[in-house]
């Protein structure tokens, strides 16, 4: 059996400065210095959001006739169940898990260097947990009251730069 690395990504908002030749070279990179071989590793360089990082590598993959039975998602931790909810719901034959760097909320501000746009991030993904499922871009998954009202809280603070326009939740 071919054991193949899969890595996906262009660049985005928040990588484009470290990453700028995109997120799946940089990490190609970073599997080859941790001693993945060249051979094994498959870019895909063009997926710009989520739902793209799972249709394209899955493209990517079958062209390589690689059958994939079991697949690791590698994110942020606030990124791990949407990552998830999207690919169960793109290639739900494959068995997904996720998996990130424990992160203290303090650490990933540090590293974006701006708490304001963190917090609008952590809202943005918290709103497409909830409003993507009826959009049928990823399966529903049960958000617990008290993360419903702090959303709410949040964005009603004004949080909202990482919003999608015009979408009502449905709690």
């Amino acid at each position: 059996m071919r054991r193949s690395v899969g890595i996906t990504g262009a660049t985005s908002r928040t990588t484009r400065d470290r990453m700028p030749r995109g997120e799946a070279e940089h990490y190609r990179e970073r599997a080859m210095e941790l001693g993945v071989p060249a051979e094994a590793i498959l870019v895909e360089p063009r997926a710009r959001n989520t739902g793209e990082n799972i249709r394209f590598s899955r493209e990517l993959l079958e062209g390589q006739q690689v059958i994939v039975s079991s697949a690791l998602l590698v994110s942020k931790p606030y990124e791990e169940r949407r990552a998830y909810a999207t690919a169960r719901k793109l290639w739900p034959e494959v068995e997904w898990v996720s998996a990130s760097t424990p992160m203290t909320l303090a650490d990933y501000v540090e590293t974006i260097g701006n708490a304001s746009f963190v917090i609008g991030m952590l809202v943005g993904a918290q709103q497409r947990l909830m409003i993507y499922p009826h959009q049928g871009f990823m399966i529903a998954q049960r958000v617990p009251d008290d993360v419903v009202s702090a959303y709410e809280r949040l964005r009603d603070a004004g949080f909202i730069s990482r919003l999608v326009p015009g979408k009502v939740e449905n709690t």
